[in-house]
């Protein structure tokens, strides 16, 4: 199975998102993909996940973007589990103080407040990677987070570092097969 982590102010409607859903359906695999609506204090998000691995049936591969990477991180070391990271925030290296304050998701319009308590949950999911776990794809050109922040962070794991792009990792078609394929699936 395949549970994808959506990033900050993102949903399951994000493009990567629906490109793998459509991908997994058009490969008769939906009923092995998972994409949930990750409540915005991060406790929470790391919870509603724990219990979607604990309740599938066979191994799970977390697939993080962003946000999400970091939460992929925290799981796939607490569950034992592979991960594939997109362009991860690596929160140990963050200045958390870019997430604290009021802001609306991109695709459902619903506003929240993220507190500085919200910032330390995450700085205590902070977990380092074992890096056999992991396959981290990055883009240079992402304008929201420093790549190098994560590459340094997920330093040993496979890494994919491609020049230009953008945050969204603008690639993620090309690489949609092989993933499917780390997954196992």
């Amino acid at each position: 199975m395949i549970i994808y982590l959506h990033g900050f102010c993102s949903s399951p409607a994000a493009w990567k998102a629906r490109l793998l859903a459509e991908e997994m359906a058009r490969r008769g695999l939906s009923d092995q993909f998972a994409c949930p609506q990750l409540p915005t204090v991060p406790a929470e998000a790391v919870a509603l996940v724990g219990d979607l691995i604990a309740a599938a049936e066979g191994p799970v591969t977390l697939i993080g973007s962003s946000l999400g990477g970091h939460y992929a991180n925290y799981l796939a070391e607490k569950h034992d589990l592979n991960a594939v990271l997109i362009n991860p925030a690596a929160v140990g290296a963050m200045d958390l103080g870019i997430f604290v304050g009021n802001h609306v998701n991109f695709h459902t319009g619903q506003a929240f407040t993220f507190s500085a308590d919200h910032a330390e949950q995450l700085r205590a999911q902070v977990t380092l990677p074992t890096a056999r776990r992991y396959w981290l794809l990055l883009e240079s050109g992402d304008e929201l987070l420093d790549y190098r922040l994560a590459l340094n962070f997920y330093d040993g794991c496979r890494q994919t570092v491609l020049d230009g792009g953008d945050h969204s990792f603008t690639r993620f078609p090309d690489f949609m097969p092989q993933i499917i394929e780390f997954a196992g699936l």
